[in-house]
């Protein structure tokens, strides 16, 4: 494997998708399918681009409603009235039943053709150049997986520090300062 080149390349990670580089210590190429796989990283990772993107916008902008002035997502959430979480859970669900036909388990899913990640929603035809779409796929991908990276950072520094990203960039403090 190029990845971990002491371990060997699983046989499904051939090479063919965007950013494939054998990287999988946990072999879970072997046992689920790899479109399935490719589809649920892309996804975590749009989520995880999207949720750094609105932890450094909360402590910037917040809406003017009682409960919704907490600048450290981690305690915002416990803020949020029961009604307006449900409303997220609920929309996010139908988003996840209507992108895929009602089709979720991993052996149907793809039954049609689709691509993992392909939601059918490119307004500025950005698929129309094949190297450029290659392109594009890398890019989304290792975006993401930075995203959730980052994103895990940020939720654990907020955890520590009670601060958002932005006021620690500030204000920083070592960790000892925390008395951990």
């Amino acid at each position: 494997s190029f990845a971990m080149p002491f371990l060997s390349r699983p046989p499904a990670l051939d090479g063919t998708m965007a950013g494939d580089v054998g990287f999988d210590p946990l072999g879970f190429s072997n046992y689920f399918d790899l479109k399935w796989l490719r589809e649920a990283e892309l996804k975590h990772g749009r989520v995880c681009m999207l949720g750094c993107l609105g932890f450094i916008t909360q402590e910037k902008i917040q809406l003017p409603l009682p409960g919704f002035d907490n600048k450290v997502a981690t305690e915002a959430f416990f803020s949020v009235p029961a009604g307006g979480l449900w409303q997220i859970f609920f929309t996010l669900g139908a988003i996840e039943i209507l992108s895929n036909n009602g089709k979720l388990a991993p052996g149907d899913m793809f039954v049609d053709g689709r691509a993992p990640g392909d939601l059918g929603f490119d307004p500025l035809n950005l698929s129309g150049d094949d190297a450029a779409l290659r392109r594009f796929e890398l890019a989304e991908l290792k975006h993401g997986r930075l995203a959730m990276i980052g994103l895990g950072g940020m939720l654990h520094q907020m955890l520590i520090t009670k601060q958002g990203p932005l006021e620690q960039l500030a204000n920083f403090q070592p960790i000892q300062y925390y008395g951990l």
